[in-house]
């Protein structure tokens, strides 16, 4: 304990040492020499007349919603205010640290290492609120052990303390508290606090304390702010260091670097805590001294404790921590059998076994032994053997749990990852570069990307952590910011402006993925938005705080897919976090890094991405699928997706798969969804593997021109050049387009000497844009071609073409890797579509809206889709063999949406141990609808799975007696009231259905099929509607398919309006955006000023209309929109040319084109898919007795006379419309025609009539006696 020692005034130093406190001369040229220890920084560096001070509590943005300013900006502020040093404090983590540090160092100031550390009143483990809020305590790292001892605080204060925050306890201090420094923090420390509640006994037994384990490391801070306890808290301070002899320390508590920056960080503040700007009652700062004051106000402000401000220069000198970057790297040392001298030598012998595996009679081949060698001495040459060996391990570990696995990027140009069986994909054949994944003169950590099925992932992490130790293993720590829109939203709603205008001004800052616009520069390019800013104070305010805020870290999450793995503890090297999840969400591991990604790589760890990818879960179901149904096996290994020329039998049968890709019938396969794609493997028609890599690469953000004329030089179409012979090896694959980043690699190999490394190196410096580098090698290049005797202006012109599309090549490893996986989903689904469909829907069945268009896509291409049954439904989808021999999907239990799948496995096991369920009884009895609830029964209703048991209506009307009756029964046997094997006979049948119960409308129904499953089960409203305008040609296409269907084509379509959205334009028109929904899926309209003004009264939500128009062009849209030319109801599609409004509505006289799908996948129909028929037979229902509302049934016989058909047709509509009432009425076209549906149905779900006798006169004298019935509108239905 530090002797007392007498209080000294302004002429006086209290300086602590170790055990004592001396009296040192003023410190300022010799500290500032030694403070300048790195350059730039000198004794000159510090004005003789300057006072020395140095910041020691300081917030960055990682003090989460809480600080403002970033380590850059902040450490820029220090040394633009002429310090030599800055420490960084956050709220109990070390979030910052690193980027502090290098931030630091950029401008030449010394960076102290810290945070501000929460201490549990108790014990850190407790969780008793009682024990009252954690102290504060500012920790330092005074050297290398009190920065590992930092580490280790951080991290169990996370993993151990967590309690609304990360805490520490005097236990954990007290044994890492070596090598820290310790400071009292501010009012929310734990001695200021006591001092303020009167418990100065308290309060001195807490300094003693921390100052018996701090010795000559613990200081009582001073802070200056406007909180009226400051003042006095500060006095008692000042005493108390006079008693105990403790050392004093002046900080300011910094939460934004600037003054001006006050009012930014209080709005930040309110979005942090949910609060409006405006409200009385909230967190706020207590005046605006938060932000980082000069050395000579803080000389000003403790002018009477001068030794609290030479104390910081003190602690900044004794502050000396360096933070290693790699190399060296820190990865573990994979255990050899003993056989084996050392990794490398292991390595060599799985590499040998692999080659007589992979290559058999050529694996001596001299080219092939090259290049095996040749990456094994790179491997070991810089230090990656065991990398090589963790990953194989890796994989061998999925090989034995039977679980499917992929390699993404530029790992599978590897030899060694080949023969390693790390990849699948051969290098040599598919040209693959080894210096595209690991540069021989660019040392840098290798990086595989392992893809898993995603519900299998966290078995291989979990491997990891076992394999290595759960505490050298953790996943990794991304931060959230506020982007421009982010921004703006959350700054708009703290100040409180209404919604409507804050999305008016986000939604104008444009949201490209990958390429991110600021709100400047949007400001700079969008005149709109700068005419707001302009013209609008309150508005010109919320953009100029949200661009205060823009960019800020918001939250922290946890990384999708980095692991971290370790030769040691982590806490050795970095701090880790507790991992941060959404509700419901798991994580295989307990705990993160406090450090992100790029952090970690630069550090030398070890990052393995363990990626989750669903299309592996979907294939591996498919397989599974189709060897319980056809018994043939198929895994990644053995599926084909390569042409076979010498074998006419397996050549047609992976050709199937060709046929399926060029026929844009896409659903389900890997990469080529999406519209845009479709459309691009339709017009380019691929046969052969090398067309699909391409296809992929290709569609890509680039020269869009780069598609066609690929397209029509693999067809002939156009003739192909080359700027030199050199250049016909290597692009002719591609027929002379520079596609891959490996070719540009090879021709500056081959073109002009470079060595692989050295060429990996343009690809960098084009792709980055690096102006001087790209100089550099333009020189190189061209000096290189001209000693191979090529032309200067040859190889400035190939330079120019690398220049050009080197910014948009894409990685040829990466998209081979992914062509493969695309190729062998295009197999399956060729050739197993009800096994493909099956499973994919099973892995989409969390995904409602995703569900809903699969079913509808299955069904459009002939298969049948059965509903959920609680006797026949699985957990998942599964394939149903029905009496009449055909095969079915039948929709899985756990589809259904509010259905947990806890409670379906429960129904399901109960079902397949003790059979099917034979009444509701029954089914009430054995299953303790507890566990299942009441919401999730009554959605198993409402989506039909209990209609074997009666209507649904019925059902839903016996809810509550069901769970009562299983209550009761399960309730009774918990107490043991039944035998443990009663089969509760004794109880009887008291479940009946009741005789009377509410109606529920067949529209109703469908809804609750909509909202549950995602799709219209029964059968969309509009599906028969849309067939018969169809089969009219009054329309030319489907909303599903509208995505695929050629841009400059009129297309007209049938849907539902689901969602409009208006908005107002700069010129005032109002215009809008409808969402439209029909059978197989949905579309997005632009209905532009001009055409809103004709159809305005049209747009309402659940009317049902056609559109017409052009798909978007513009290509960047992956789903163009439909920019409508005109919206009308169905029934004026029927209206002749003759009766139409004026010449001035220039649509009514189009003709829509005939209904042009995709060309069909020339394979054979599976024998379970019925044909596809445009319209249905639409056989009348029989005439019941009228009661409202009814249904009016006319039957129009058609004749050869087109035009009086649709005068007949024009003029039945407008009788029964023009009547009044709430009944419906239906249309039959009788053809009369031999082939085809004799009878086609228009239904007319906007409109009503009134049926009266006068009616029903009034229409036979249209169509004859005997073509008019009234049926009740549920059996028209």
């Amino acid at each position: 304990m530090l002797p007392k020692h007498p209080y000294y005034s302004l002429n006086s130093d209290l300086v602590a040492t170790e055990n004592s406190v001396q009296m040192p001369t003023r410190a300022a040229p010799g500290l500032s020499r030694q403070l300048g220890y790195n350059e730039g920084i000198s004794a000159e560096g510090w004005s003789r007349d300057m006072p020395e001070f140095v910041h020691l509590h300081t917030h960055t943005e990682y003090s989460l919603l809480d600080g403002l300013s970033s380590p850059k900006a902040l450490a820029e502020r220090a040394a633009g205010l002429g310090m030599n040093a800055l420490a960084i404090t956050d709220h109990g983590v070390m979030y910052g640290a690193v980027d502090f540090y290098k931030a630091c160092k950029a401008v030449g100031i010394k960076p102290l290492i810290g945070m501000e550390a929460y201490v549990a009143p108790e014990s850190r483990f407790s969780h008793d609120r009682a024990d009252g809020k954690a102290y504060h305590l500012i920790l330092l790292a005074q050297n290398q052990q009190g920065y590992r001892n930092l580490l280790a605080l951080a991290s169990l204060a996370q993993l151990e303390g967590f309690y609304y925050k990360p805490r520490v306890d005097r236990e954990a201090l007290a044994q890492y508290s070596e090598g820290l420094i310790a400071l009292s923090a501010c009012l929310q420390g734990e001695i200021p606090r006591l001092l303020l509640e009167g418990q100065e006994e308290q309060a001195r037994e807490a300094a003693r304390w921390y100052q018996e384990h701090f010795p000559g490391r613990f200081y009582l801070e001073l802070q200056s702010h406007a909180i009226p306890e400051q003042e006095r808290a500060n006095a008692q301070l000042i005493a108390l260091a006079r008693e105990l002899g403790l050392p004093l320390v002046a900080t300011n508590d910094i939460h934004y670097a600037r003054e001006d920056q006050y009012e930014a960080h209080d709005v930040l503040l309110c979005i942090g805590t949910g609060k409006l700007v405006a409200e009385a009652n909230r967190m706020r700062m207590s005046d605006n001294s938060y932000f980082m004051r000069s050395p000579q106000e803080m000389a000003q402000l403790y002018a009477h404790v001068p030794e609290a401000l030479e104390n910081t220069v003190r602690i900044a000198e004794q502050c000396n921590v360096e933070i290693a970057f790699a190399p060296p790297y820190h990865l573990p040392q994979f255990p050899v059998p003993e056989a084996y001298a050392d990794p490398a030598t292991y390595l060599r012998h799985l590499c040998d076994q692999g080659m007589v595996r992979r290559y058999g009679q050529d694996a001596t081949r001299p080219e092939y032994r090259q290049r095996l060698e040749y990456e094994l001495d790179i491997i070991h040459r810089m230090g990656f053997d065991d990398y090589f060996l963790i990953v194989w391990d890796l994989c061998r570990a999925a090989e034995r749990r039977d679980i499917w696995w992929n390699v993404r990027g530029s790992g599978a140009g590897s030899v060694v990852a080949y023969t390693l069986e790390i990849t699948n994909v051969e290098p040599f054949k598919n040209r693959l570069f080894f210096e595209r994944f690991l540069n021989p003169d660019r040392i840098s950590m290798p990086d595989i990307d392992l893809d898993f099925p995603d519900d299998r992932r966290d078995e291989l992490i979990t491997y990891a952590a076992e394999r290595y130790g759960a505490d050298k293993v953790c996943g990794i720590i991304t931060f959230g910011t506020l982007g421009a829109r982010a921004a703006i939203r959350d700054v708009g709603r703290a100040q409180g402006i209404p919604l409507n205008e804050v999305d008016r001004v986000a939604r104008l800052v444009p949201n490209v993925p990958g390429k991110p616009v600021s709100i400047a520069e949007a400001l700079e390019t969008l005149p709109e938005l700068k005419e707001i800013y302009d013209t609008t104070p309150y508005l010109r305010k919320l953009l100029d705080t949200a661009q205060q805020l823009e960019g800020v870290a918001r939250h922290a999450s946890t990384h999708a897919a980095g692991v971290i793995v370790s030769d040691r503890p982590l806490t050795d090297y970095l701090p880790l976090n507790r991992p941060t999840k959404s509700d419901g969400e798991t994580y295989a591991l307990d705990r993160v890094s406090q450090w992100a990604m790029d952090v970690v790589e630069a550090l030398g760890m070890l990052k393995v991405d363990f990626l989750g990818l669903r299309t592996l879960t979907h294939m591996r179901k498919t397989c599974e699928l189709i060897e319980q149904e056809h018994g043939r096996k198929l895994d990644l290994n053995t599926i084909p997706y390569e042409r076979v020329p010498d074998d006419p039998v397996k050549d047609a049968d992976v050709k199937a798969l060709y046929d399926l890709l060029a026929s844009g019938e896409t659903t389900g396969v890997f990469q080529v969804e999406g519209a845009g794609m479709r459309r691009t493997l339709q017009e380019m028609r691929p046969f052969q593997f090398q067309h699909i890599i391409a296809a992929i690469a290709l569609y890509r953000p680039g020269p869009m021109e780069n598609i066609p004329t690929y397209i029509k030089r693999l067809h002939g179409e156009e003739p192909i050049t080359y700027r030199h012979p050199i250049l016909e090896n290597i692009l002719d694959d591609t027929f002379s387009v520079l596609i891959y980043q490996e070719q540009i690699m090879q021709i500056a190999v081959e073109m002009a000497g470079y060595q692989p490394g050295q060429a990996d190196e343009i690809r960098k410096a084009v792709a980055k844009k690096k102006k001087d580098l790209m100089e550099k090698h333009q020189r190189m290049f061209r000096e290189g071609a001209q000693a191979r005797g090529i032309p200067a202006e040859i190889a400035d012109a190939v330079w120019g073409d690398i220049e050009f599309f080197a910014r948009y090549g894409f990685n040829r490893a990466h998209a081979t890797d992914y062509a493969v996986i695309t190729a062998q989903t295009a197999y399956l689904k060729a050739h197993y579509p009800l096994e493909f469909m099956t499973a994919l829907m099973t892995t989409e069945r969390n995904n409602v809206e995703k569900l809903g268009f699969l079913i509808a896509d299955a069904r459009r291409t002939g298969l049948t889709v059965l509903g959920p049954s609680l006797n026949h439904s699985d957990v998942e989808f599964t394939i149903a063999h029905q009496p009449d021999g055909q095969r079915a999907i039948r929709i899985g239990l756990s589809a259904i949406k509010n259905v947990g799948e806890e409670a379906v496995r429960l129904i399901v096991e109960n079902r397949k141990n003790q059979g099917p369920f034979t009444s509701l009884d029954d089914f009430a009895h054995r299953v303790d609808l507890r566990k299942v609830n009441r919401r999730a029964l009554e959605c198993l209703m409402q989506a039909g799975a209990l209609d074997e048991f009666g209507p649904r209506p019925a059902l839903l009307a016996l809810l509550d007696t069901l769970l009562n009756v299983s209550t009761r029964t399960h309730a009774a046997q918990d107490v043991g009231q039944f035998s443990l094997f009663g089969d509760f006979s004794e109880l009887g049948h008291t479940i009946t259905l009741p005789p009377q119960y509410p109606p529920v409308s067949s529209r109703q129904i469908l809804e609750w099929e909509k909202e549950l499953l995602g799709v219209y089960l029964s059968e969309h409203p509009l599906a028969q509607q849309e067939r018969e305008l169809l089969a009219l040609s009054l329309t030319n296409t489907t909303l599903e398919r509208l995505s695929s269907e050629p841009a400059g084509r009129q297309l007209t379509a049938l849907g539902m309006v689901q969602r409009i959205r208006r908005i107002t334009t700069k010129k005032g028109d109002m215009m809008a955006f409808v969402t439209l929904e029909g059978p197989g899926g949905a579309a997005e309209v632009v209905v532009f000023p001009r055409t809103y003004e004709r159809c305005r009264e049209l747009l309402t939500e659940g009317r049902v209309l056609v559109v017409s128009g052009k798909l978007d062009a513009r290509a960047e849209r992956e789903d163009p929109p439909l920019l409508a030319d005109w919206l009308k109801a169905p029934q004026e599609l029927l209206r002749p040319a003759e009766s139409a409004p004026p010449a001035e509505d220039p649509f009514v006289r189009e003709t829509p084109p005939v209904y042009a799908p995709a060309p069909p996948v020339t394979r054979p129909a599976p024998a379970e898919s019925p044909a596809r028929v445009n319209a249905v037979t639409a056989e009348l229902p029989p005439e019941e007795p009228p009661a409202a509302p009814a249904t009016l049934c006319v039957t129009l016989q058609r004749t050869a006379n087109l035009e009086a058909d649709y005068e007949r047709l024009r003029r039945l509509y407008q009788v029964m419309q023009a009547q009044e009432g709430e009944d419906h009425f239906i249309i039959y076209l009788q053809n009369g025609e031999a082939q085809g549906p004799r009878r086609v149905q228009l239904t007319f779900p906007n409109d009503r009539t009134h049926i009266t006798p006068a009616l029903r006169q009034q229409l036979e004298g249209l169509v004859g006696p005997g073509n008019i019935r009234v049926v009740l509108t549920s059996a028209a239905e």
